[in-house]
């Protein structure tokens, strides 16, 4: 109950990330693990000039850039923009997108074929999101409208 005897509804604020898959461009609610729909945007970011072999995709916000590496474990991880390397996602299947999200740069997420992975600590650990998506291409976090 609220101060006014009113019941209060507790929502989470939508985090969303744009999806482009095969079959057009997604947007999925983070918080909530769910598919909002499909909508007319771009997901595009910058790409990185990074010398790592086997590179496939970056994304970057401040000193964290991750990597995604066709190779086991699949994921390069920097805390100091690129100086030191770490390796990460042992667990994870082959990706083929990431996102840093440029508000928090602790939220990452991974593109696998056709599952979403969410780390909310930098890369270290990751869980999947229930959402299954047909075909992932890219993923970027959604800035505006």
């Amino acid at each position: 109950m609220g101060a006014n005897g009113e019941d209060c509804v507790y929502q989470s604020q939508a985090v969303i990330a744009r999806v482009r898959t095969a079959e057009g461009v997604f947007e999925v609610d983070v918080a909530v693990e769910a598919v909002v729909g499909e909508v007319d945007a771009a997901v595009d970011h910058e790409t990185l000039g990074l010398s790592l072999p086997r590179l496939v995709a970056a994304s970057a916000a401040g000193a964290t850039v991750v990597a995604v590496v066709d190779r086991r474990p699949p994921l390069a991880v920097s805390y100091d923009a690129g100086a030191t390397w770490t390796e990460s996602g042992g667990g994870l299947p082959p990706g083929f997108d990431v996102a840093v999200d440029p508000a928090d740069p602790d939220r990452v997420l991974y593109a696998a074929r056709n599952r979403l992975y969410l780390s909310t600590d930098g890369g270290r650990f990751w869980r999947s999101l229930e959402p299954e998506l047909p075909d992932i291409e890219a993923v970027a976090w959604a800035t505006g409208p």
